[in-house]
């Protein structure tokens, strides 16, 4: 019988480590637990499901989360492929529609003749066999799997708590309190903005800061991820962070007001038809009932209706630089890959990054061939160099980011300049790399 793939977990990386090692001729098992067993932030049964922004950040280059997408289309990414076939407009950055984003992967799976697709808990992995098996679970892998990984390498899983903002109807919101604009009036006015002025701002503020959380254990505190901290703890700093944090005004002057804004309130559209915006920077644990109340405190959000709320949940992750090699193959099982946030890191992108990374090499793996890595001085290999190589002990997950790339050898002091040369050399890299990673 014909050796083939195993991959457990259908969100974006799994679906990018299905896709590429199917691509590449080997017959691939994808094992999704939904609809079986729900998770507690997916609310769909599609794959690659995008359960918190619909934004895949910045499109350029000379950003570090525009240099990794550009460096996996030069891979034939999935994920890419199709998120800009069902884009939406972001300004400068990468949004997708997010229903129509994950129904084209899920139809690109499940049309493809090397992949099949099995609705069922993974809850063990078998210690040994010839078949790779690459674990794409994610952060809210369940609780049976989690156990077993846990007995599994013998030790305690780290973890951390992401929050998601809510999303509301854009025929709700006030037209004559918000305005579209971008931050500088850069690209178009994708955006719509909500002025405070400070008595406006001081009133939301501390309705915030004394709105009902849902309850959280003593232990669960402290656990947050820097990126996705609930707005209600960055305002519980004191009152002007978030006024300098995500609420900042500069750059998004309402033109109708001659005063100058105290904060502003942005909100992203969420799908092609334009009539849903989720609110930027609002990740949240406040109670559903709070949210509303609180959140309609924002100018021009008065009578928002509430598609979504915001929400919390567990994340969890491997300690990766004790548990894996730079293939991201553990060390003591080598038939076992890792991909997604379960490896540390963090975001969209580099989740999918790491499972087209191991999609390749599990492949390789199969083929008895040996493992590959891209160079450090890539973004993907940067991100693989750190999550494999950093202090396990404090070990934290990391977003694609230009300060885990190997420096210049002199010095830039200019940051724009220094940016494009990172991604000048990223580029170069990988197309002299791809060739080891290519199908043919």
């Amino acid at each position: 019988m014909e050796h083939c793939i195993h991959v457990v977990g259908g969100g974006l990386a799994g679906s990018e480590a299905a896709w590429q090692a199917a691509n590449r001729g080997a017959k691939v098992v994808l094992h999704e637990m939904r609809p079986l067993k729900a998770s507690p932030a997916h609310h769909s049964v599609n794959f690659a499901e995008l359960v918190c922004s619909n934004s895949l950040k910045s499109s350029k280059t000379d950003n570090a989360a525009g240099l990794l997408k550009e460096e996996m289309r030069k891979l034939d990414s999935l994920i890419l492929r199709v998120a800009d076939a069902n884009q939406v407009p972001a300004g400068q950055a990468l949004a997708v529609d997010r229903d129509a984003f994950a129904a084209a992967v899920t139809q690109a799976l499940e049309q493809h003749p090397n992949i099949s697709i099995i609705r069922e808990e993974v809850a063990s992995l078998p210690l040994q066999s010839a078949e790779p098996w690459i674990v794409a679970s994610g952060p809210l892998t369940s609780e049976s799997l989690l156990q077993h990984l846990q007995s599994l390498f013998g030790e305690e899983h780290l973890y951390f708590y992401d929050a998601a903002a809510p999303i509301v109807t854009a025929e709700s919101l006030d037209s004559e309190k918000v305005y579209r604009a971008s931050r500088y009036d850069k690209g178009e006015a994708d955006y719509i903005n909500c002025s405070f002025n400070e008595e406006e701002y001081t009133r939301f503020w501390q309705e915030l800061i004394h709105a009902e959380q849902h309850p959280l254990h003593d232990f669960e505190r402290g656990h947050f991820f820097d990126a996705c901290i609930p707005v209600e703890e960055l305002a519980l700093r004191g009152k002007d962070t978030l006024a300098f944090g995500p609420l900042k005004p500069i750059g998004l002057r309402d033109p109708r007001k001659e005063e100058p804004p105290y904060a502003v309130v942005q909100l992203r559209q969420d799908n092609v038809a334009a009539d849903l915006y989720g609110l930027v920077g609002f990740q949240t644990n406040l109670r559903f009932s709070e949210q509303e109340r609180v959140f309609r405190l924002i100018p021009g959000l008065e009578h928002a209706e509430f598609v979504r709320y915001g929400v919390m949940h567990k994340n969890s992750f491997l300690n990766t630089p004790k548990l894996l090699t730079p293939a991201l193959q553990a060390k003591v099982h080598p038939h076992l890959f890792f991909a997604g946030q379960l490896t540390g890191v963090e975001g969209y992108i580099e989740s999918a990054a790491t499972g087209l990374l191991c999609g390749i090499n599990a492949v390789r793996y199969l083929q008895q061939e040996s493992m590959i890595v891209p160079p450090p001085q890539t973004m993907l290999g940067a991100l693989v160099y750190y999550v494999t190589h950093a202090a396990g002990k404090s070990f934290q997950p990391m977003n694609a980011v230009f300060g885990i790339m190997p420096p210049p050898e002199k010095k830039i002091k200019d940051k724009r300049q220094r940016n494009l040369f990172y991604a000048k050399r990223a580029l170069e890299t990988m197309e002299s790399w791809k060739s080891e990673s290519n199908p043919d």
